[in-house]
């Protein structure tokens, strides 16, 4: 048996595993939890415009490149753009892409850039892949990894998610905690998505450590 530990889009990959092979799962730690339902996407490439007039405007503009109409799925209109022959088509269309997520980021935590975001090469891989799972949903039935939470039974875990996430508001941790009955809940004041902030970081670091403890007896 192993234990898991997983960030943003990577837990939705930690509970996919953990609900289809629960026996070989020891313990979960997950910040900033997420499980890539429709509504979790929705929010994050349309619902948060609101919130973001400026940037949203050059999103959409970026989105837009190359399309005679206006786009309404924005996750696949950067999707097609993200995989153009065009190396300049592909490259802006990862920046822009970083710029939207930079919003809600720089708004809770200033600091909360990560550092290899600097790398254009690294930006249009991660936008890539994102875009790609988003696109065919993950590969999960909508809704899917909270509805099959039961499987979870008898497996520990501490879900630590940030007062402050604006991408990953802080109910579907609560909803998870809720079908998930092992496992803990900690609402983070002053952490946001970022696993930079310091307040995350040793809350991940308490969390593991307090799993390696308990799988060391």
């Amino acid at each position: 048996m192993s234990s898991g530990c997983g960030s943003s889009s990577a837990s939705t990959l930690a509970l996919a595993y953990a609900e289809t092979h629960p026996e070989r799962v020891a313990a979960i730690v997950i910040a900033g939890v997420t499980t890539t339902r429709r509504s979790e996407v929705d929010w994050l490439y349309r619902g948060m415009a609101p919130l973001f007039p400026e940037e949203w405007y050059r999103f959409q503009q970026g989105a837009a490149a190359g399309s005679q109409k206006p786009n309404r799925d924005m996750v696949a209109a950067y999707h097609r753009l993200l995989n153009d022959p065009s190396p300049e088509t592909r490259l802006k269309a990862a920046r822009d892409w970083h710029d939207w997520e930079a919003a809600s980021i720089l708004l809770a935590d200033p600091q909360g850039l990560p550092s290899r975001w600097a790398d254009p090469a690294y930006l249009l891989t991660r936008a890539r892949i994102i875009t790609h799972y988003f696109t065919h949903g993950a590969w999960l039935e909508d809704g899917q990894l909270l509805k099959n939470a039961a499987r979870l039974a008898g497996i520990p875990a501490i879900l630590l998610q940030g007062r402050l996430d604006i991408e990953a508001p802080l109910v579907t941790a609560w909803e998870l905690a809720r079908a998930w009955p092992q496992s803990e809940l900690q609402s983070l004041p002053h952490a946001a998505h970022s696993t930079a902030n310091p307040h995350m970081s040793a809350a991940i670091v308490a969390a593991t450590d307090r799993f390696r403890n308990f799988l060391q007896k």
